[in-house]
C-alpha cells in the first residue's frame, strides 16, 4: 500500500503492519528524533515501514502512483480546470466535479478501446465513403469504405431484382 505523507502515523502503521497488506508510507520530515515511551509495536512499526521504503518495490510503486494516479488529478484539476470552480453549494460542485471525473474515465476507455482520447478525434481520424450505383437491370449495388488510420474496410452489397415473379 503506496499513501501520501499525511497518512504516516503511529496507530496508522500499527494497525496496518501484521495485516495482508505491507505499507510504504513516505515519513514526513521532523526536527530531532523520535521518542517511543515504550510503544515498541509502533517502533516496530515505523521502523519495518522505513525498511521497506529503501527496496526497489516501493521505488516502483511511487514511481507508477506519480504516473497513474497523480497524472490524472493534475490533468483533472489543472488542464481540466476543476482546480477552481464557480458553483454554488457543495453539493452542485459534487456533481459539476463528478461529472468531469467521469468524462475523463471516460475518455481514458476510449482511448484503450479505439486508439483515440475523444470522439472528436475519432472523428478526424475515420472517414467513410458510401457509394451507390443502379444496374442495367434494375438493381442496386452499394459500396461501404471505412478507412481508420492506416487500416481500410470494404464492403460491397449487390441487389438484384428478383427474375422469376
Amino acid at each position: 500500500m503506496v499513501a501520501d505523507k499525511g497518512y504516516h502515523s503511529r496507530e496508522v502503521l500499527k494497525t496496518l503492519d501484521d495485516g495482508p497488506w505491507k505499507t510504504r508510507i513516505a515519513e514526513p520530515k521532523r526536527d530531532g528524533f523520535l521518542r517511543w515511551h515504550g510503544d515498541d509495536a509502533a517502533r516496530r512499526a515505523v521502523v519495518n515501514n522505513r525498511t521497506r521504503l529503501l527496496s526497489g518495490v516501493a521505488h516502483v510503486a511511487f514511481k507508477l502512483r506519480a504516473e497513474v494516479v497523480e497524472r490524472g488529478f493534475a490533468l483533472i484539476l489543472d488542464r481540466g480546470g476543476m482546480r477552481r470552480a464557480w458553483l454554488r453549494g457543495r453539493e452542485n460542485l459534487h456533481k459539476r466535479y463528478l461529472i468531469h471525473v467521469a468524462g475523463y474515465n471516460l475518455g481514458l476507455i476510449m482511448r484503450l478501446l479505439t486508439g483515440w482520447g475523444t470522439p472528436r478525434g475519432f472523428q478526424d481520424r475515420v472517414s467513410a465513403l458510401l457509394a451507390a450505383v443502379t444496374t442495367s437491370d434494375g438493381g442496386l449495388v452499394v459500396i461501404l469504405i471505412v478507412i481508420a488510420g492506416d487500416q481500410s474496410v470494404a464492403v460491397a452489397v449487390s441487389i438484384e431484382p428478383d427474375r422469376f415473379s
